[in-house]
């Protein structure tokens, strides 16, 4: 079998269409689990994987890339705090926002923090959603290493965790006001009338043609002035083709219909 018999599989077998992720980095990626599992070859793996639940979700996590941390790129956070969310705010009574690609949940749970600035915690409503369900299952638990939280600014830890052992576990009161589902970028429906929606470090593993339409349909998800938070490494070229606007760095409006 070769790699495009690999990936026929594994679209059969999870809905993950690899064709649309970067080929060189994901082959790399995939040959080197399968090395790492002592296995002689695409065929024998996928026989693996159909047969050992734990190996099979050993790949969809290593395939889905879980690389997450609370406040990651803290600069970006503030410009979040100072300029975005005060005028998404004042214009919608009922803010709806999206954290898509949410991995285990250190995203949606330090938008809660940020919000609660803002707003109590009873009025926040978070839609989080990633293609893993095992990274869902890690974010709902809601325990984090100290590496996770390093990041955070210290009334966040003090406020919002308790500290058991080495291990920081997120209060009910903030996990309440996040709901998970599973998500596939690539092939469902996506949520409409968002007024944030924040993506950050995922695109960068899919090829042009595969961005260009997250990109619209994040567009058709947005309410007009709605914004799009990408990640550090994301900036949209030519972002007037999804009719998206760049209003700082990282972060684009979609603007309103004529």
């Amino acid at each position: 079998m070769d790699y495009e018999g690999f990936k026929d599989n594994i679209y059969r077998m999870t809905g993950i269409n690899l064709t649309f992720y970067k080929e060189k980095q994901m082959k790399r990626r995939i040959d080197s689990l399968i090395s790492k599992n002592g296995f002689s070859g695409y065929e024998v793996y996928i026989g693996a994987l159909k047969a050992n639940k734990a190996l099979y979700n050993e790949f969809i996590n290593y395939l889905t890339i879980n690389v997450s941390e609370f406040y990651r790129n803290p600069e970006q956070w503030s410009v979040l705090e100072k300029d975005i969310l005060p005028a998404i705010i004042n214009s919608t009574k009922n803010i709806k926002i999206w954290s898509s690609a949410c991995s285990t949940g250190d995203e949606p749970y330090t938008l809660v923090m940020v919000l609660n600035k803002f707003m109590p915690l009873k009025d926040i409503r978070i839609l989080a959603t990633d293609i893993d369900k095992g990274a869902i299952e890690k974010a709902m638990n809601g325990v984090y290493t100290q590496k996770s939280v390093e990041n955070l600014p210290k009334e966040y830890l003090t406020k919002y965790f308790v500290k058991s052992g080495d291990m920081f576990k997120i209060k009910d009161e903030v996990k309440n006001c996040v709901q998970f589902k599973q998500h596939n970028l690539l092939k469902d429906e996506y949520p409409q009338g968002c007024d944030l929606i924040v993506c950050r470090n995922v695109l960068i593993y899919f090829t042009e043609e595969a961005k260009s339409g997250i990109y619209h349909k994040f567009n058709g998800a947005l309410k007009d002035n709605g914004v799009l938070f990408v990640g550090s490494t994301e900036q949209i070229i030519l972002s007037n083709k999804y009719c998206l606007k760049p209003i700082r760095t990282f972060f684009y409006i979609k603007e309103a219909s004529l």
